[in-house]
Formats: C-alpha cells, sequence, structure tokens
C-alpha cells in the first residue's frame, strides 16, 4: 500500500480511505456494481416489476459489452488470478454475500415492502447465483476459443432461464 500511495503521490491514509483492504485494490469496481443497480431501479418504469428491471439491465450490461458481462483474455485472467488466490477468493465471496444484502434492500424498497423481506432476499440470493453461474459459463466459452457473441450468448441463455424460473418462484409476489 506505501508503493501505490507514494506512486499516486498520496498518503497511505488516503489509499487506505479509498481502498480499506489490499484486496480492494484488485475489485476496484465494487462500488460501480451498487451504482448500476441504484441507477438502474432509479430510471425503472413506474410499475414494472423488480425483476423485469434486473432483467433488463443484465441484457443491457451484456449489449453494451460491460466489464460486468465480458469475456475476454483480461477477464478471463482476472477470474483466474481470483481463483489462485485465496485472499481474493474470500474477498470475492464477502462481496457476493454484500451485494446480495445490497440487492435485498435495493428490491423491498422499490415496491415498498420491510428491508427485511424474506422474499427479496430469495429473490436476491437466486439473482446473484444465476449471475455467477452464468458468468462462468461465459467465461468456460470464451476458454474454449468460441467467439465473443458466441459466449455472450451462452451466458444470456442461463440468465434467461434463471429469470423464467426466478420470476415463476416469485409468481405471486409483487417482484415478478
Amino acid at each position: 500500500m506505501a508503493e501505490i500511495a507514494e506512486a499516486a503521490e498520496v498518503s497511505r491514509m488516503t489509499v487506505f480511505n479509498y481502498f480499506p483492504r489490499k484486496e480492494d485494490l484488485f475489485f476496484d469496481r465494487e462500488e460501480e456494481s451498487r451504482q448500476i443497480l441504484k441507477t438502474a431501479f432509479a430510471e425503472r418504469a413506474p410499475g414494472e416489476a423488480p425483476l423485469v428491471t434486473l432483467r433488463k439491465l443484465v441484457q443491457s450490461l451484456a449489449d453494451r459489452a460491460h466489464p460486468f458481462a465480458k469475456f475476454t483474455d483480461a477477464t478471463a485472467k482476472f477470474w483466474r488470478t481470483v481463483a489462485e488466490s485465496p485472499a481474493l477468493a474470500a474477498r470475492a465471496r464477502e462481496m457476493r454475500d454484500e451485494f446480495i444484502d445490497d440487492l435485498a434492500t435495493v428490491l423491498a424498497g422499490a415496491i415498498k415492502r420491510p428491508l427485511a423481506d424474506a422474499d427479496a432476499r430469495l429473490a436476491a440470493s437466486m439473482v446473484v447465483t444465476a449471475i455467477t453461474v452464468a458468468y462462468a459459463e461465459g467465461l468456460r466459452a470464451h476458454k474454449a476459443r468460441r467467439s465473443a457473441a458466441s459466449s455472450r450468448e451462452a451466458f444470456l441463455q442461463i440468465m434467461e432461464r434463471s429469470f423464467s424460473g426466478i420470476a415463476a418462484m416469485l409468481k405471486d409476489t409483487p417482484y415478478a
């Protein structure tokens, strides 16, 4: 951290203010994920079901080849580095769990339900798990040297199946 602070010509404390842990330097897009989520819900059409908003968001990220839905040698290397580092893998799991909590809060808030709503937590957990599985499939397709479009399609197929299943499970709730 000291070397980074020196190279950036800032104090160590400044670096720690932005990145409390070394692993957070590696995962520099964590806050962006929260902001994208908040923006999607702030801009959603009146009466649109939260699950529809999430489905549109995932499609939009894939259409734009956003780093959260992009399959390249660089993203494959990034996740390989995470898998090979116990500290980074642990931080990735923590971030996933924190994001599930954040998503559940956003979902419940979107339909004015209590923040501890069990359906919101269930939906958030399922969506994040679906994204994790779909992203891994997109990376597998990329590693098999399939085209970028084919890798993207592998990701989106799993997401579409997942959203259909989650919507069926949440059928009698305001989330679907």
